[in-house]
C-alpha cells in the first residue's frame, strides 16, 4: 500500500511564509513526478507547482517567484517553500504524486494524492 503523507500548513498573516512536506511510503518502487495542487473555496483544484525525479519544476504563474518547490529523490519526498503569501493563496493544499508499487509481485505506476492540508492566508 502506498500513502502520501503530508505536514505543514496552518494559519499565516499576508506577506508571511509557510512550509508543506510531502513523503510517499509504502511499497514504493520509483516516484517519478510530484508536485502540489491548490483548491480554493467554490473553485476548481489547480496544480501549484511539480517536480520531476530530474528536478525540472513547473509553476503556476500566480506563484513564480514566490514558492519554491525541491525534492529528495533518496527519501521520496518534496518540499514546498511560500513567501510573500497572498490572501488569493487560501485553500487546501493537495499532494499527488505518480508512484510504481509492487502489485502482487508486479511494479504498476499510478497516481496518489495526499489527504490536503488546509492553507489560510489573513489579511
Amino acid at each position: 500500500q502506498v500513502q502520501l503523507v503530508e505536514s505543514g500548513g496552518g494559519l499565516v498573516q499576508t506577506g508571511g511564509s509557510l512550509s508543506l512536506s510531502c513523503a510517499a511510503s509504502g511499497s514504493v518502487l520509483s516516484v517519478a513526478s510530484m508536485g502540489w495542487f491548490r483548491q480554493a473555496p467554490g473553485k476548481e483544484r489547480d496544480l501549484v507547482a511539480s517536480i520531476t525525479s530530474a528536478h525540472d519544476t513547473d509553476y503556476n504563474g500566480s506563484v513564480k517567484g514566490r514558492f519554491t518547490i525541491s525534492r529528495d529523490n533518496d527519501k521520496n519526498t518534496i518540499l514546498l517553500q511560500m513567501n510573500s503569501l497572498k490572501s488569493e493563496d487560501t485553500g487546501i493544499y493537495y499532494c499527488n504524486a505518480w508512484i510504481s508499487a509492487e502489485f502482487g509481485g508486479r511494479a504498476m505506476l499510478k497516481n496518489y494524492w495526499g489527504q490536503g492540508t488546509q492553507v489560510t492566508v489573513s489579511s
